[in-house]
């Protein structure tokens, strides 16, 4: 089986914990390399982010455990790569 190396997600989140706690939380699992998330949307309850993970070998389920124990829900998981590199989307004529 080979190795998750970015994966990007789409969360809901509660205000509090705020984004940076989401961030170390995340980055503390063993695998990720780092962690970049960027606030989307904000509404009256929730927080929309998009989360992207990169490692040697970033633990899927351990994050989504992760997100869950601070109150997040995985809306989506919008890419992941896996293999001996990084591959970045190429663009098409649809884009």
């Amino acid at each position: 089986m080979l190795n998750v190396r970015r994966l990007v997600l789409d969360l809901l989140k509660p205000h509090d914990p705020d984004v940076v706690t989401f961030a170390e939380s995340v980055a503390g699992c063993e695998g990720v390399a780092g962690v970049n998330v960027v606030l989307m949307e904000t509404d009256k309850e929730v927080q929309n982010v998009k989360m992207t993970i990169e490692g040697d070998s970033v633990p899927v389920d351990t994050v989504h455990d992760a997100v869950e124990d601070l109150g997040g829900t995985v809306h989506s998981i919008d890419e992941v790569v896996c293999g001996e590199v990084i591959v970045e989307e190429s663009k098409t004529p649809q884009d």
